[in-house]
């Protein structure tokens, strides 16, 4: 069963989300490349919050999450990230009816 969060990011000022971003563009360079388990891992920008970031994350299952933290570019990007960011908070998120991503990968099948 597919796994997912929603994640937002407050930025300490402005040089700090612009530095944000740009950690976010290399550590998705990873992601597409080595995770196959990571169905979507997007970082949305908040109409008028301009220090704020929403990542929406679904993974094939909670393994394939569970993958994704330890790889080494997410690693790196956890640690980096701290240096730019007031505050986290986490939600995840249990499946429910919907459309987007084919029912078969969703499954990991």
């Amino acid at each position: 069963m597919a796994f997912g969060l929603n994640v937002r990011f407050t930025a300490r000022d402005e040089a700090a989300v612009r530095a944000f971003d740009a950690l976010v563009a290399e550590t998705l360079i990873g992601i597409r490349e080595l995770e196959p388990g990571t169905l979507i891992y997007v970082s949305h920008a908040v109409d008028g919050k301009p220090l704020q970031r929403i990542f929406y994350e679904l993974y094939a299952d909670r393994a394939a999450f569970d993958l994704h933290e330890q790889q080494p570019h997410v690693r790196r990007f956890l640690a980096a990230r701290e240096q730019y960011i007031e505050s986290v908070a986490v939600d995840f998120l249990e499946s429910g009816d919907g459309k987007g991503i084919p029912e078969e990968e969703a499954r990991g099948v």
